[in-house]
């Protein structure tokens, strides 16, 4: 299946998916003649959200499908043109609305693999290419990538307390529209999560849909027996009871007399759904009527605002549970519902051809940028596990494999050590040289990813390089002088 969906959703031309910013700038690099200067622009976050130990990257193949659709329609430069400034002029000459009609997408793209794990200040994305160029598609890959990245490490977070058990992505009613709920779908199931009740992202992506029955349909009928009766008489193989409209353990025997009567018919009970109440005294409850019943194999799934906190705090009660059903606070984010993630300039060709470093000051050191044209190489130990991580810069050629840890400054050198340079090639010249894998192999891969970094000691070493660090010593002081 199609690793993404976006095509399914935008127009063909998605030059206009930007902030009016970007367009402005464009057309002040242009007039000012700069516009085709070489830049690098680095897409990064600064912190890991929910306060986990790593990411996990997510939303490459969203980037790759906009970035092929990165066009201005002749509708897009009519409405352009149609713009106004504070003295009423058109905003932007017609000479450069023709050059944005007429431009062809040249940069180089870099990337992370999807369900990689990455740290703190590492370019999940590096854009080398025309300034102009680099600078309009800014907005779209932090929208695509941001997102994407959030909730797959929600994800992660909650299949990681799930310890084993199924997790089910129960969210579209709560995301935030049509294209938030698939972006959400897809990047829960990169995650971790073993399916979703979104039925567009199961035809569009392949994701496994699961879903039985609402508390409407027991409260169409005259009592929850005749309900589950009813359903299972026309659904005999989907059969798992939600049993709390009214009383939670009658609802477990009325589904256990059901559980008998499609036995009967040579079908199985697949299980019931918890949706209130003590979800662990409940979960207890039932178990030990379905067991004494004969349905020791019939699933308790719960649903009810869960997160990973919750799952943990249920495990930790006894509770005997099953599969969790995971909305609201998985596809929202939903305590922290922005990753941050951000895109900044580094390198600038001067007139001479020659690289001009660019760095971001902050009086916050965590907001102060790298410069450069970075890659992140991971090192493994003789078990192949990784064991740290180094930004360094491409141009610089060979590499001291040393470098201080942002978070302790302790100094490693890995010399001697296995290692992977993270960054692949996504886009040359503007062409797209790389095959996103389907999104069950991105999920794989992401929780062999987990299972990786799942024993290995926080703070995970990740830091600049010998000497890019120096170089960002110096700029920073070059700086401060002036």
């Amino acid at each position: 299946m199609n690793a993404s969906h976006l095509r399914h959703l935008v127009p063909q031309s998605l030059g206009l998916f930007t902030d009016l910013y970007q367009l402005t700038m464009a057309y002040a690099y242009w007039q000012s003649g700069l516009y085709n200067r070489e830049a690098v622009f680095h897409h990064f976050f600064r912190s890991t959200p929910f306060k986990h130990p790593y990411a996990i990257s997510a939303g490459l193949a969203l980037a790759v499908e906009y970035l092929q659709a990165f066009r201005f329609s002749t509708q897009d430069i009519q409405y352009l043109g149609g713009l106004r400034g504070a003295d009423n002029r058109p905003l932007f000459d017609e000479s450069f609305l023709n050059y944005l009609q007429r431009m062809d997408f040249s940069c180089n793209i870099d990337a992370v693999p999807e369900g990689t794990v990455v740290f703190p200040h590492q370019p999940l994305v590096r854009v080398q290419g025309p300034l102009l160029q680099a600078q309009l598609i800014e907005t779209a890959l932090l929208n695509l990538i941001n997102f994407s990245t959030l909730i797959a490490t929600k994800s992660a977070r909650i299949v990681q307390a799930a310890e084993g058990d199924e997790v089910l992505d129960f969210g579209l009613r709560r995301a935030q529209g049509i294209d938030g709920g698939m972006t959400a779908s897809r990047s829960a199931y990169i995650g971790g999560c073993h399916a979703t009740s979104n039925a567009m992202a199961g035809r569009i992506l392949g994701i496994p849909v699961k879903g039985t029955h609402a508390h409407s349909w027991v409260m169409c009928f005259e009592d929850e027996l005749t309900a589950f009766r009813t359903y299972a008489r026309q659904l005999p193989n989907n059969c798992v009871f939600l049993v709390d409209t009214y009383d939670t353990i009658e609802g477990v025997k009325n589904a256990i007399i059901v559980g008998h009567e499609l036995r009967k018919r040579g079908h199985e009970m697949l299980g019931i759904r918890l949706d209130s109440g003590d979800l662990a005294t409940l979960s207890i409850a039932a178990r030990e009527l379905l067991d004494q019943a004969g349905f020791p194999n019939a699933a308790i799934v719960a649903s009810n605002n869960l997160d990973e906190y919750k799952i943990a705090k249920l495990k930790k009660q006894g509770a005997k549970i099953n599969i969790w059903g995971v909305g609201t606070r998985l596809v929202t984010g939903y305590d922290q519902p922005a990753l941050g993630g951000v895109y900044k300039l580094a390198a600038l060709r001067n007139l001479a051809g020659n690289w001009d470093y660019k760095i971001k000051l902050s009086e916050q050191a965590i907001k102060v940028s790298n410069p450069g044209v970075l890659q992140i190489r991971r090192y493994f130990d003789s078990m192949d596990t990784p064991i740290g991580d180094m930004i360094y810069n491409t141009v610089n050629g060979t590499t001291e494999h040393t470098f201080s840890d942002l978070q302790t400054t302790k100094v490693f050198n890995f010399e001697e050590k296995k290692s992977k340079d993270l960054l692949v090639p996504i886009f040359r010249n503007g062409k797209l040289i790389y095959q996103s894998p389907d999104l069950t192999a991105i999920r794989d891969y992401c929780l062999q990813q987990q299972s990786l970094f799942q024993d290995v000691q926080a703070p995970y070493p990740t830091g600049l390089e010998k000497k890019l660090q120096k170089r960002k010593s110096n700029l920073i002081a070059v700086h401060e002088l002036n």
